[in-house]
């Protein structure tokens, strides 16, 4: 199951965080001012999402894996979240998610 944690109690914990993100495979979702802004996940987790972005050019291909792991993460509007990171092109996907 994922976390929750906002961002400066990532700054304040950030060992212990990254410890059992890598240890544990329990995959956090950071939140600045209650919205869910981006994710920290194992890095074999990110690998197989980028095996799947590449399968399929766009992302699209990825799209299943990622809903059944976000599914669980409440949003603000009673959706799903759709945490992305910056300047990456991975809120694209998210946006595709959000859309279908």
């Amino acid at each position: 199951m994922h976390q929750i944690i906002g961002v400066t109690d990532l700054q304040r914990r950030f060992r212990t965080i990254l410890d059992e993100v890598v240890k544990n495979h329990v995959p956090y979702v950071l939140t600045r001012g209650s919205r869910p802004e981006a994710a920290i996940i194992p890095y074999e987790d990110f690998a197989q999402f980028l095996a799947w972005k590449e399968r399929d050019g766009r992302g699209a291909g990825c799209a299943a894996p990622l809903r059944r792991r976000l599914a669980a993460v409440p949003h603000n509007d009673g959706g799903v979240a759709a945490p992305a990171v910056r300047g990456s092109g991975v809120g694209r996907l998210y946006g595709i998610l959000q859309r279908r």
